[in-house]
């Protein structure tokens, strides 16, 4: 079987990803007017405004931030959890050989969308452009990063950070159980909180591309990673993996989160809660 006979086929297998490039990728330029707080006063606002997002160009994915003193149990915030999990984004990794066989740069964008038969101005084709382009973007003051395109380039990147010599483990959000009315996004009222101490974190998130592509960063600065019990409306349970970014200053003043929060850089800390398809890296004790 020759090359494009075998990326074909991966396309097929990975066929759930691309259709979702057509609501957008998870990009950290979403743009959206979202109230400036999450305090529970606005939790039933903050849910009317997002279910009618067509109207009011409210981007539901920008629904995981909030600032740390909002991290208290009994604390109700509105979350929207994709419907995605970690071993399916794992199971669309290829290997590293395969990997490095496929043009993955932004000048060679012609060739890939070729590849896998996609036209120019296809959702999937401006999902891919967006994608590399954010893989080549220049990283911001104190950040290390590279888009993993293989288990093994992953690793190597790990090694880079930790040290060859340093064991690592990952933490994902998991779904503990789901009701049979499960909302996407709906709100949650905070059970429990743990504070995994880490003195280095490598987060990774799942990049909207034909096969499986993990944007993974360090970041200089001090980070906090919380495991929080979560209880949902619909009766869901979540025990989701936050993390909570201690110094801002550093981040463009067009980031994501500052008009979600209505905050400024530097001004305070900025969490976030992982969806399940992403995850962090922590050395082992």
């Amino acid at each position: 079987m020759d090359l494009k006979l075998l990326l074909c086929s991966l396309m097929l297998l990975h066929l759930i990803i691309l259709l979702g490039f057509c609501n957008g990728s998870d990009s950290k330029e979403m743009a959206g007017e979202i109230p400036n707080h999450y305090h529970n006063s606005h939790a039933n606002i903050l849910i009317e405004q997002v279910h009618s997002h067509m109207h009011h160009h409210i981007d539901h994915l920008t629904i995981v931030f909030f600032l740390l003193e909002d991290l208290k149990q009994g604390n109700t915030i509105p979350i929207y959890f994709p419907n995605r999990e970690l071993s399916d984004s794992f199971s669309h990794l290829l290997s590293k050989q395969a990997a490095n066989s496929i043009p993955f740069t932004s000048q060679q964008i012609h060739n890939i969308l070729q590849i896998f038969s996609f036209s120019q101005d296809s959702p999937q084709a401006i999902a891919i452009k967006d994608t590399l382009e954010e893989c080549e973007r220049k990283p911001i003051t104190g950040e290390t990063k590279i888009c993993a395109t293989s288990y093994e380039s992953m690793l190597d990147f790990l090694e880079s950070i930790f040290g060859s010599k340093i064991q690592t483990k990952y933490y994902s959000t998991t779904h503990l159980t789901k009701s049979n009315n499960t909302a996407i996004l709906q709100k949650y009222t905070i059970m429990g909180i743990n504070e995994i101490a880490a003195l280095k974190t490598v987060a990774c998130q799942t990049m909207p591309y034909p096969y499986a592509v993990f944007y993974c960063h360090y970041q200089e600065s001090q980070s906090r990673v919380y495991k929080v019990l979560l209880s949902g409306e619909n009766g869901d349970r979540v025990e989701a993996i936050a993390v909570c970014h201690m110094d801002t200053s550093h981040w463009g003043r067009n980031h994501v989160s500052f008009n979600v929060l209505g905050i400024e850089p530097g001004s305070s800390p900025v969490c976030h809660f992982f969806p399940a398809d992403n995850f962090v890296w922590v050395p082992l004790d």
